[in-house]
């Protein structure tokens, strides 16, 4: 007997370090390219798909640098092989200008990417230098998220695509919910702005500030989205303790995803979803 309908696999991407967290906020957080490896494999198991990616300086501040990149990718592949799509960040972090941030991509080739619409279009790019880079982004293949922050950048991105500044690709949305409240905290009714502006032209997913993360993960599964979990955003699990690790995080995702009836999506098949073959291909 077969199923009176198939419902979409959930793209489930971990993001475990970001670019601001410390040690001192949580011992478990992965800041070298070791513990991000360690760290992947454990999230694997749990349920992820995909490893949204920051590298650090030995102090541990941000950085955007291609051979840091490259290491760390590396020691991902050594730890779980192609089962994780692995994404970098252009995060500007206060410190980065969009030409460094642009460059860096271009430097790295990476299988994937996440880029702040807010932090490229700005007055100092030029609309052709912002088309040009999200041409060579479709030309290269390289599997794209365009951060966006409110309802206002989910219309800044429509309007760039109705004119043909960003050209047609397999973009793929993320809605970040809290990132500018009081406090960085979130709820998922702070998802209903954003799906009322969107067009449907493109999937979305969700990441979550605070600790109402968990309860804005299972509001975009049920309503069809993909969704991001970690310590980037969020340190505790849906009953208020402190969650041991990123792990812990997937696997309460993915118990949450799982219960809606939604199957998660393995990595190959979100390359498939945007075009890629393999992570080299």
């Amino acid at each position: 007997m077969t199923t009176p309908f198939a419902l979409d696999p959930l793209m489930l991407t971990v993001a475990p370090n970001g670019a601001y967290k410390t040690h001192e906020q949580h011992p478990a957080l992965p800041l070298t390219a070791q513990a991000l490896a360690a760290t992947a494999k454990a999230c694997l198991e749990a349920g992820a798909a995909m490893l949204h990616m920051h590298v650090r300086r030995p102090d541990g501040r941000h950085l955007l640098d291609a051979q840091a990149y490259r290491e760390a990718t590396a020691a991902v592949r050594q730890a779980v092989g192609s089962q994780l799509v692995v994404q970098i960040t252009t995060e500007a972090a206060k410190i980065y200008e969009p030409a460094a941030q642009m460059a860096v991509v271009r430097e790295v080739l990476p299988e994937a990417v996440s880029v702040a619409l807010r932090e490229l279009h700005v007055p100092c790019v030029r609309e052709q230098e912002l088309s040009a880079f999200f041409q060579w982004l479709v030309a290269h293949r390289v599997m794209t998220q365009v951060i966006l922050y409110d309802a206002a950048d989910v219309r800044d991105w429509q309007d760039l695509c109705r004119r043909g500044v960003i050209p047609e690709g397999p973009w793929f949305l993320l809605f970040v919910l809290g990132r500018y409240s009081a406090g960085q905290t979130s709820s998922p009714n702070d998802l209903l702005p954003f799906l009322q502006a969107h067009d449907g032209m493109h999937p979305w997913a969700v990441c979550a500030f605070g600790a109402q993360e968990h309860a804005c993960v299972l509001a975009a599964a049920a309503l069809g989205g993909h969704v991001r979990v970690g310590f980037e955003n969020n340190l505790w699990l849906r009953d208020g303790r402190m969650a041991p690790d990123n792990a812990a995080l997937v696997a309460q995702a993915a118990e949450g995803i799982r219960w809606l009836g939604r199957p998660l999506a393995t990595a190959d098949q979100v390359r498939e979803r945007f075009g890629r073959v393999s992570a080299s291909g």
